[in-house]
């Protein structure tokens, strides 16, 4: 799968975003190197803490299903159509610490349309 095709398949999981509270939405895409996709969103709480960004609940999801490297991700997400954003500090430590990731995760906040990206 290349780069673009991850990119989507991000989207697509910003779509099951739960954001009551903020209306920040972000999808994560995560490739394993055994082929499988898995997709995260993010989790909003009203008490902010327990809110899980898209990128951890990607990894939470293939860890819990036995999936131990990884060959990319790529995260996506702003706030209506504006830019906004950037990873977070646990979840780029999640993203740095899983064996396999192939140079630097692309991490893609919406600019203007679906296809600009800001990296």
């Amino acid at each position: 799968m290349d780069e673009r095709e991850l990119i989507e398949h991000a989207y697509r999981a910003r779509e099951y975003a739960y954001t009551p509270y903020s209306d920040f939405r972000v999808g994560a895409a995560l490739l394993t190197k055994s082929g499988k996709l898995y997709y995260g969103c993010n989790i909003e709480s009203a008490s902010y803490t327990p809110t899980n960004c898209a990128e951890r609940t990607a990894f939470f999801k293939a860890v819990s299903e036995g999936e131990r490297e990884f060959e990319g991700i790529a995260i996506v997400g702003g706030k209506g159509t504006g830019r906004s954003g950037n990873v977070c500090a646990p979840c780029l430590k999640n993203i740095l610490q899983a064996k396999g990731i192939r140079g630097k995760p692309y991490c893609g906040f919406l600019l203007k349309k679906k296809n600009q990206f800001l990296n």
